[in-house]
């Protein structure tokens, strides 16, 4: 199996992860969207994936999503993979961490994924089929120090998915969380400090981490094996995410409650 043919839409295109994605799913015949705020580096990026389009935008400029989504779905005859990625990290204690600095990066990491996904669903449901992948972290998955803040936020995103995965699975959506540990990027340069400025040093474990590239063909491998939680580490970091993932049998429970009349009964009242 491979995406030929598919289109997939990532944000957070420009570098990193997001841009390792979208060549490697345009090496598979994928059309691609690419999308982030730098159109220089998205332009880059789009040389290398033959059929693509350049849609820049501001992932919390909410308003502007509905016409964002219009312009890709008519672009491509529909969105096959919807891949959540952009997103900032935080390296600062919560003690000394102006709250400013909590409501930037849940706006980034935890609201705009989830505005953008609110805004593409009508469109998936409605065709029966598709797919969202939200990049959390292994910080999603294990309280991490000096991380407060993305914690929270990729927290939050990996609980969004799997609600969302128990309510659209009988759709023929599937929603896969996705849970990064250090990869080669730039996360540790561009996370923010206390006060909301750029950190602008990296991290050894981040520098001596996972290729992007290694990392992305994974990610995409267990996507088409239709793996729901996908944990892209090594050593204590993917030690860490096994030992919290959420076991299958528990997973596909949830999602039976829905065909079992959960909406039905939570409208009625019953307990």
């Amino acid at each position: 199996m491979t995406f030929a043919g598919q289109a997939a839409w990532i944000t957070g295109a420009s570098s990193g992860i997001g841009a390792a994605l979208a060549r490697g799913l345009a090496k598979q015949g994928a059309r691609v969207i690419l999308s982030g705020r730098n159109v220089a580096a998205l332009e880059a990026v789009a040389k290398d994936c033959g059929e693509t389009l350049v849609l820049p935008f501001e992932t919390t400029d909410y308003a502007a999503l509905p016409a964002a989504v219009a312009k890709a779905w008519d672009w491509s005859g529909g969105i096959d993979l919807l891949v959540n990625n952009a997103g900032i990290s935080q390296r600062s204690l919560a003690q000394e961490t102006d709250f400013s600095v909590y409501e930037k990066i849940v706006s980034v990491d935890l609201l705009a994924p989830i505005a953008l996904t609110q805004a593409l669903l009508p469109r998936m449901t409605a065709r029966g089929s598709g797919r969202i992948a939200n990049i959390s972290s292994i910080a999603g998955k294990v309280g991490v120090p000096m991380r407060t803040a993305y914690c929270a936020a990729k927290f939050g995103l990996a609980g969004y998915g799997d609600a969302l995965r128990a309510e659209v699975g009988h759709l023929g959506l599937q929603v896969h969380n996705i849970f990064p540990g250090s990869i080669a990027t730039d996360v540790s340069r561009n996370a923010l400090t206390s006060d909301g400025s750029k950190r602008g040093v990296s991290d050894k474990v981040i520098d001596n981490g996972i290729a992007p590239d290694v990392a992305a063909a994974q990610m995409i491998a267990e996507m088409l094996a239709g793996n729901r939680e996908i944990i892209v580490a090594e050593g204590a970091e993917q030690a860490m995410g096994e030992a919290r993932r959420m076991q299958d049998a528990l997973l596909d429970q949830i999602g039976a409650f829905m065909g079992a009349g959960y909406v039905q009964r939570m409208n009625d009242g019953a307990q």
